[in-house]
């Protein structure tokens, strides 16, 4: 992004636990099922984003191809008002599916930790589409959480 397109604000946690899970490539994924049994207060950082800024992350996040989805979130910043925030989930037609292929256990933050085996997009197979990739995990067996798909 340009600079001035995008500018910290604070850290946060939302106000409700939604499940974040690693999917495939433990590429990590925020699911829009607040307060689902096993789920935590997601901790992240908030950005003020102009709106170039965000037409480029919902180009980036597949909003327009049925990857993400961008949705108003309540979230609690540790510093000041984080009104108006909004984050992006996985899609709505593969979230539960990821959330019980993930055991109904998520994390409270993706960190380095959660991100140990992430797979850059420009490594992962080419001949399948990021929503292959996902029908592929969610119909496969669940097992640990170092799964790297």
């Amino acid at each position: 992004m340009r600079s001035g397109d995008v500018a910290f604000r604070c850290n946060c946690r939302t106000v409700e636990p939604h499940p974040l899970v690693c999917g495939p490539y433990r590429v990590p994924f925020l699911l829009n099922l607040p307060g689902a049994a096993g789920a935590d207060r997601v901790s992240g950082e908030l950005y003020a984003v102009s709106a170039r800024g965000l037409a480029r992350l919902d180009e980036l996040e597949g909003t327009e191809r049925g990857h993400y989805e961008r949705l108003p979130i309540k979230v609690e910043p540790t510093a000041e008002d984080g009104g108006g925030v909004e984050a992006y989930f996985a899609e709505k037609s593969y979230a539960i599916e990821m959330w019980e292929r993930c055991g109904k256990r998520g994390y409270w933050v993706y960190g380095e930790k959660e991100a140990r085996g992430y797979v850059k997009r420009k490594d992962r197979p080419q001949d399948l589409s990021f929503l292959e990739q996902i029908e592929q995990f969610v119909s496969s067996s669940s097992s640990s959480d170092d799964d790297e798909f």
